[in-house]
């Protein structure tokens, strides 16, 4: 019983991670109806920033703000100097440029900063806090937590309460009667793909700690578990994202726990899979948003 509990604390602990890069996923694709491929390689560049920046600071929170500068600023670059002129009748050209990008990402970051892994630090401990001899949850991880319902909330109100969260998902459904109604079409997907990648910095920045370190491809496989939860919660829904991060999360740790490390990618595709055959577009699609 009491592996079992780690194994539920440690997987809703990588859960939230998985859930924030899901969001980022669904941002950009609820903005330009867009799977972004080189989401992973773009929060990996602003978390290189924000190395470049706590190695000469000694602040880590001077490297985080770095990062999330960073993020809007390459999803900025991304989207008016790439995106833009993608031909946006063929989702085959879009991802195509989005994996060329991912190459062009990591080949640079190689050149710059090596390939060697690099130690990044925490603000918070991640030792974990004990019940009853159980550990449970670090400071880091309800540092993590906290980071990921901050970005939930100002999501849920960005897309339902504000003029420009509307005007964004109008701008992705339906550009030429937006533009029609005066809507700045290419500016809002500018904006889409500006937060999209600041939130992907931010879920680096969380998870990128947890693991070996920082590395041109630190990302590689958050991105197919993310991919994984945004697809199973549903691509248009940020609630969706969330409880779909959780649930990849705990099953990487049950599966880890119980099955041993080596199982864990396979288990990841199962459930991609299942979740296609079943309900492609998502446990918290509607049935309308399946249908257009």
């Amino acid at each position: 019983m009491d592996r079992f509990v780690f194994l539920t604390f440690d997987g809703l602990s990588k859960g939230a991670v998985l859930a924030a890069f899901a969001l980022a996923l669904v941002l950009i694709w609820r903005a330009a109806r867009i799977v972004n491929f080189a989401q992973g390689a773009m929060a990996v560049a602003a978390a290189y920033a924000a190395y470049s920046v706590t190695s000469a600071t000694g602040s880590y929170w001077l490297g985080f703000g770095a990062a999330l500068a960073g993020g809007l600023l390459i999803g900025l670059v991304v989207e008016r100097a790439v995106m833009r002129f993608v031909d946006h009748t063929s989702p085959l050209a879009e991802v195509i440029v989005a994996l060329g990008l991912v190459l062009v990402f990591q080949a640079l970051l190689g050149i710059f900063y090596g390939n060697e892994y690099l130690p990044t630090g925490t603000p918070f401990s991640r030792t974990a806090l004990t019940a009853g001899g159980v550990p449970l949850l670090s400071r880091y991880d309800l540092f993590v937590f906290g980071a990921v319902l901050l970005v939930v909330v100002a999501l849920a109100l960005l897309f339902t309460r504000t003029p420009v969260g509307l005007r964004m998902r109008a701008s992705a459904f339906a550009p030429e009667v937006s533009r029609l109604l005066g809507v700045n079409v290419g500016g809002m997907l500018t904006l889409g793909w500006a937060l999209a990648s600041a939130v992907g910095a931010l879920a680096a920045m969380l998870v990128i700690p947890t693991e070996l370190g920082l590395h041109p491809h630190a990302m590689d496989l958050v991105f197919v578990s993310a991919f994984t939860a945004a697809v199973v919660g549903g691509l248009d829904s940020p609630v969706g994202a969330v409880v779909g991060g959780l649930s990849v999360g705990l099953i990487l740790s049950y599966v880890s726990g119980y099955l041993g490390s080596d199982v864990t990618p396979m288990a990841v595709l199962v459930l991609l899979l299942a979740v296609l055959l079943v309900r492609p577009g998502g446990l918290f699609s509607s049935t309308v948003a399946r249908q257009v």
